[in-house]
Order: C-alpha cells, then structure tokens, then sequence
C-alpha cells in the first residue's frame, strides 16, 4: 500500500488543506536557527484537524548543527510524536553541501533523537543520496524529477524501483484541485501506520513499504547499497529467503551484486569514483573479492572519472536565470536549454531547476 501527499512551505501560504486531496502533508517549520514559517501552525493545524498524515521538516543552512537542531525542535514544541520529523538537505543556501555532508547531517540527526527518541527522515536528491551511506537506520525522503511538465499524482514515478526510499518527491509542478498553483508531489510507500511508526517515539524499526500486509520490513528507506552490503554479510539470507526479505527490491539489489562479480575491474573502478559504492567498508564489503583489483586502479588513478552527478536549486524570490548561472559558474543559456525554460526572464520561485 502506499499514500499520496504534498509538502508545502510559505510559497504556499494560505492553502486550504480541506480541499487539497492528499494523504499527508508535510509542512516547513524552520531554516538554519532564524526563520519560521509564518505559515506553519495555521497550515498544521488544518492538516491535523482534517486528519492527514503529518510531518514537519528544517531546511538546514550549513550552520552549527546542533543549534540547528535545537532551533527546529524549539519549533516542533509538542507535536514529536504525532509527525515524522525530517532534514532537508540541498545546496542553495546551505554552507555545507558538498563539504562532508554526512558528519553535519549524523551531529544533526543524532541531537534530535538524543532530544526526541525519534528518528528523522533525510530529505534530498536522488544524485547525492549515496553521501549518506552508512549513516544510520534513517528513513529517506528522495527527490527525482523526470522533468518539469505539470502533472498529477503518479501511481509510478520515473526511477521507480531503483533505489529505496520511504517517501518519493517526483514533481514540484503539481496541479491538485483546490488549490491554484504549483504544488510538490509524493508518493509515501507505506500505510497510515507505517507513517506513524517514523513519526513515534523509539521508532528503531522502520515500517514496512507498502505492501499491505502489516508485516515489519528492515529494507525501507534503505539505499540499494547498503543491502547489498548487507546481504553479503549474510543478513538476508539466500534463494526464496533473501527475495522475501528484500521484497520489491530484490532485482536492484541482486542486479547490484551480479554486476560487480561480472563487470570490468576498470569499470567498476570508474563506478567507484563516481561515487557508486561509498567509501569505507560499504565498499570493501560490496566489492568483495573484486575490491584489492578494484582499488589498486582507483589508487594509481588509472580509471577515467566519469561526469559529475546532477546538482539541483530552487528558485527563491528575486532569483535571476543570469545570476543563478553565474553563481554556478555557467550561463543562462545553459540552463535555460537544460531545463526547457523556453524564456529565460520567466522563472517562478519554488520552481526547481538542475543547475550542473
């Protein structure tokens, strides 16, 4: 089984959540330790009063990560327990993206479970989810777009199946009735109670993904990456047992293994510098046997580094295409071609765009 829902921040001030058809919603509170959603108790509110699934996200600035922390909690007030808490992690205004992402992300994560007994989910883009490998037992709220046309719910989002995730954000040009703007679209694979299970208190153990049978699954919101590792260590079992317990991402996670026993060590080494297998013993533990050939060409720089991942922005009130591009080192040009914006002088904040 699985749910569909928005999340919205103060671009979407004074939305009536009575009249928007979604499953859940997921409300902006804070950013960095100095801003509030001026919309956020109203929109909560309305969201709880008209029984919708609830979260509640921090957009992260980069800044000391505990304070951070405790800004959004401060925020959060008594409401852990009854919404999933999440971090928002992208580039934009974040000081700290690209710049040992994970530590600032797990001292961020780790203060509001000490503080919470709960554990967040991580928001970002599908291109540099694998930074988090390893970090933890977190869930993963996973944003990929396959382009920028207006659209409705999708019953299956591009990409789909290829990595997992707890909740799938596919769209941030969403047409819903009842409400007349743009809107982001989710897809959240899991029930009622297994979203109230990331939302609980102690929640240690994910809930399933989805399938409707109330069964605890240890796979959702975990990166194909770490199952494979996983599986060999022996977690999962093999045959029949291991396609049980891994479930819908059985064929991602095995093709995963297979690919390794089977490819070119230069290729794999060209994967590896790519950012394919992490780094540490995720990678050891993927490779395998592959790993000393493997890394011996990584070492000696003997693979060809393969394109830099897709980097994405959002678009804030009184953004300019031309000032943008010069922030990424590139012209407006290009990113009005990579983005289809067919006039360059017509571009709407909330809207995201890849940028790299």
């Amino acid at each position: 089984m699985s749910m569909n829902g928005i999340d919205i921040s103060s671009w979407n001030t004074g939305i009536n959540l009575d009249a928007v058809p979604c499953d859940f919603v997921i409300v902006k509170a804070t950013e960095g330790t100095g801003y509030v959603n001026p919309d956020f108790e109203r929109a909560y509110n309305q969201a709880k009063n008209a029984g919708k699934c609830l979260g509640i996200y921090h957009y992260a600035r980069g800044l000391d990560a505990v304070a951070e922390a405790d800004y959004f909690l401060g925020k959060v007030g008594q409401r852990v327990g009854e919404a999933i808490l999440v971090l928002d992690w992208e580039g934009g205004d974040n000081k700290r993206f690209g710049v040992n992402d994970s530590q600032w992300v797990k001292t961020w994560l780790e203060r509001v479970v000490s503080k919470t007994g709960v554990k967040p989910l991580i928001y970002t883009s599908q291109s540099v989810m694998a930074r988090f490998n390893g970090l933890g037992d977190y869930g993963m709220w996973i944003a990929q777009y396959a382009n920028n046309n207006p659209t409705g719910y999708q019953d299956k989002p591009w990409k789909e199946g290829e990595y997992a995730c707890a909740i799938r954000q596919y769209s941030s040009e969403g047409r819903l009735p009842g409400y007349d703007g743009r809107l982001d679209l989710n897809k959240a694979y899991m029930d009622r109670d297994g979203w109230n299970k990331y939302a609980g208190k102690g929640n240690a153990v994910n809930p399933g993904t989805g399938t409707g049978t109330g069964t605890v699954s240890t796979v959702s919101g975990k990166s194909a990456l770490d199952l494979a590792a996983e599986v060999m260590r022996g977690q999962h079992g093999n045959g029949n047992d291991r396609r049980a317990r891994l479930g819908t991402m059985y064929d991602v996670v095995q093709g995963l293994i297979d690919h390794v026993a089977s490819a070119s060590a230069a290729d794999l080494a060209n994967e590896v510098i790519a950012g394919r297998y992490g780094n540490g013993e995720v990678r050891k533990t993927v490779l395998g046997n592959r790993y000393n050939e493997v890394q011996k060409i990584v070492n000696g720089g003997g693979a060809r580094p393969s394109a830099p991942a897709a980097q994405y922005y959002t678009i804030k009130s009184g953004d300019t295409l031309s000032g943008i591009a010069a922030r990424y080192g590139t012209t407006y040009q290009r990113l009005a071609q990579m983005n289809g914006i067919a006039n360059p002088n017509k571009i709407y904040a909330g809207q995201k765009i890849r940028v790299t």
